[in-house]
């Protein structure tokens, strides 16, 4: 009974070190694929959702930017032509 004891136990000690090794085989592939898709994306010159989202607020701020300057031009455009009205005028 012993001996069949002692199979048993030795049979579970290598199935352990066979899942334990099995693990660290996974561990290991994780990481090397892991390092390669970030390689892979870098090489591609992608950008993150954190970057895209920062320009697109750039871009949006400046949209409105240029709208607030084409009404400030259109405004000091009939202002020069009411002066150039008004002078016109005098000399007449």
């Amino acid at each position: 009974m012993q001996t069949r004891n002692k199979v048993f136990e030795d049979i579970s000690q290598l199935m352990t070190n066979a899942m334990g090794v099995a693990q660290g085989a996974k561990d290991e592939a994780e990481t090397a694929m892991k390092s390669w898709m970030d390689r892979w994306l870098a090489d591609r010159d992608l950008v993150t959702r954190d970057e895209f989202d920062a320009v697109r607020a750039m871009a949006q701020k400046a949209r409105e930017e240029n709208e607030a300057l084409k009404a400030r031009i259109v405004a000091l455009e009939e202002a020069a032509a009411k002066l150039a009205k008004k002078t016109a005028a005098k000399d007449d």
